[in-house]
């Protein structure tokens, strides 16, 4: 045998020696505290009873008072248990945590040290989330001392040493069960809307007859009236609660002090104009109940002249555009686009930019209503004599050489920019109204005063001079790249054409030749011709692809667009343009919306000097 093996024996026979042990005579057995019984052992216990009711129905009520009724007897015959309190919670859903406030005391108390058990029907009354429950559960366990949780019905305790594992199953079979009559409420909702039986909550302005159906309430009426006919004057919604709360009105709850939301809710409300919508929001999860606005996630229901309206539809949806429209910085009326009705702007529609609800149809449809019917002939070019004739000449286009110094703007999806030397041709004039052609894919600004609802600082003073500013246009913009059918990834960058008269000045820009800045994942080679330039990394600039064929424009055509120009005149520059009125949207007018306030305010006056 080799030294190794003898000394792996060795080894071997040490350790079976040491744990042969000592003789059991020799050691003292210092004995474990026995397992109290929490039922019959004589240890004083401070007990808390959680009780709960899913909902706030009448008829639940029994349960709701047997349960406490139960519990303060069951405490009670427990001559050693000592009673702390019975916290309950009632009308709330045992999936979530929240708005549960007396189960949320009852644990705060525990870990205050001031509750040694809590009892409880059964699992699905204490928790229908199974990680609400278990972790719940751990949490007071390791609290010093622990506190355990009595679960009558399943005769669980959670200070036992194998609770865990069944608990962890009873909370999944609760919560389960919750899932399960969830998707039953849904079911049938799904079916109430698909029957046109909608639910009809409490709201201003309507009761209810015997049959659930809304009727009008004359004296509420009057107060929803106001509000949307203050909201279409231009009145925001402080204001108008302000002035509710000021004449003493009272809200459908009975509250004298109006607020800027309940403002807003009602205003939005479509069963104020006759029509319900159904599942305006929807319940993602049945764990939490957090509700969100229902985005096509869900189907929804519309019901025209559901009920008789107390404001017109046309006066909702004029409402509805405000307020879409209240984040771009809008005030006033609902607007009006204006279109130039002759001279040499004939056609040419301003831009309102802080207004979104205007679409490219809306812009073609208000430059199509002034103007000419007829097809002008092409123009025949006759070579006078003496004169060089130019036919099939072309006018190089600007955007082949430099442009930092030309006359310019860059336009993306919220934002324009105008060159130095574009703001710089109109001086001091820090103000400026754009105007669009959509016949003739014409972009344009023009000179205005500070009083034009439509316009815009394009620029500001320092030193002296004009600089450029970054003009926000997230509200236009998506209808003006709609209108020149842009796409809506690129910049586009386009030179301008610029002429003043004795007083106001004006810059062109075509938008149908224009240069576009490109994100490569973008790039259409079969509409655009990459043109790349040295340092340009993020973006490709393009042209568009029928440049190719030529330098720029036929010089007679060139010479006819700069005459156009230079025949402008000072009235045709600074023409006003006129109100086009949209067919399929007819609000009250601004007269009648006027007088409407003035004679609710007047009732509103007389009642709150009779009171």
């Amino acid at each position: 045998m080799s030294e190794n093996s003898t000394d792996k024996n060795d080894r071997k026979d040490r350790i079976r020696e040491r744990y042969r042990g000592i003789n059991a005579d020799e050691l003292e057995v210092i004995q474990a505290r026995v397992k109290e019984n929490i039922r019959k052992d004589n240890v004083e216990r401070r007990v808390a009873v959680y009780a709960r009711v899913s909902t706030e129905d009448p008829n639940q009520t029994s349960s709701y008072e047997l349960q406490k009724n139960h519990y303060t007897d069951f405490v009670n015959s427990h001559p050693n248990w000592k009673l702390v309190k019975i916290y309950a919670d009632e009308g709330i859903s045992g999936t979530s945590l929240q708005h549960r406030d007396s189960f949320l005391e009852m644990i705060r108390d525990c870990e205050a040290g001031k509750i040694d058990m809590i009892i409880t029907k059964h699992v699905s009354r204490f928790a229908r989330n199974i990680v609400d429950c278990i972790k719940i559960q751990r949490d007071l366990k390791k609290l010093n001392p622990p506190v355990g949780i009595l679960f009558e019905t399943e005769n669980l305790f959670t200070l036992d040493e194998d609770s865990e594992v069944m608990l962890s199953i009873m909370a999944m079979m609760a919560q389960e069960e919750s899932h399960t009559k969830s998707e039953i409420m849904n079911a049938s909702i799904e079916m109430r809307f698909k029957r046109g039986i909608f639910l009809t909550p409490t709201l201003l302005g309507y009761d209810k007859d015997e049959d659930g159906n809304l009727v009008i309430n004359e004296d509420e009426a009057k107060i929803v009236r106001l509000i949307f006919y203050m909201y279409l004057y231009g009145y925001t919604c402080q204001q108008i609660a302000d002035t509710l709360t000021g004449f003493g009105q009272r809200t459908k709850k009975g509250n004298e002090t109006w607020s800027a939301g309940t403002i807003l809710q009602i205003l939005q409300n479509e069963r104020h104009c006759g029509d319900v919508l159904a599942r305006k929001t929807f319940t993602p999860s049945y764990l939490d109940h957090k509700s969100k606005k229902n985005r096509k996630d869900r189907n929804q229901y519309l019901h025209r002249d559901n009920h008789e309206p107390i404001i017109s539809r046309d006066d909702f949806i004029a409402v509805q555009r405000l307020i879409a429209n209240a984040k771009y910085g809008n005030k006033g009326i609902l607007p009006e686009l204006h279109v130039i009705p002759d001279g040499i702007l004939k056609g040419y529609v301003s831009v309102n930019p802080r207004w979104a609800s205007f679409t490219a149809s809306d812009y073609r449809a208000a430059s199509n209503s002034v103007s000419d019917k007829e097809v002008s002939s092409p123009v025949q070019v006759t070579a006078q004599s003496g004169d060089f004739d130019f036919r099939g000449y072309e006018v190089a286009r600007a955007e082949f050489f430099d442009t930092t110094d030309r006359i310019g703007v860059t336009i993306s999806a919220d934002m324009v920019k105008f060159s130095t030397s574009a703001v710089r041709k109109f001086g001091k004039e820090t103000y400026v109204e754009m105007l669009v052609h959509p016949g003739k894919q014409i972009f344009a600004v023009r000179s205005c005063s500070s009083e034009n609802r439509n316009k815009i600082q394009w620029s500001k003073i320092r030193g002296g001079l004009a600089t450029p500013r970054i003009i926000s246009g997230a509200a236009f913009l998506p209808s003006i790249f709609d209108l020149f059918e842009w796409n809506i990834n690129c910049k586009y960058r386009m030179i301008g054409l610029y002429r003043k008269s004795e007083t106001d000045s004006i810059i062109l820009f075509n938008a149908s030749d224009t240069e576009v800045l490109i994100p490569p994942e973008s790039l259409d080679t079969d509409t655009m011709t990459p043109f790349q330039s040295k340092g340009r990394k993020k973006s490709v600039l393009g042209y568009p692809a029928h440049w190719a064929e030529s330098f720029g424009s036929n010089f007679y055509i060139q010479a006819q667009a700069q005459e156009m120009a230079s025949l402008m005149q000072d009235n045709d520059i600074a023409a006003v343009g006129t109100p086009y009125k949209d067919s399929e949207l007819q609000p009250t007018s601004a007269d009648d919306i006027q007088k409407n306030i003035e004679a609710l305010m007047s009732d509103m006056k007389q009642e709150a000097d009779n009171d």
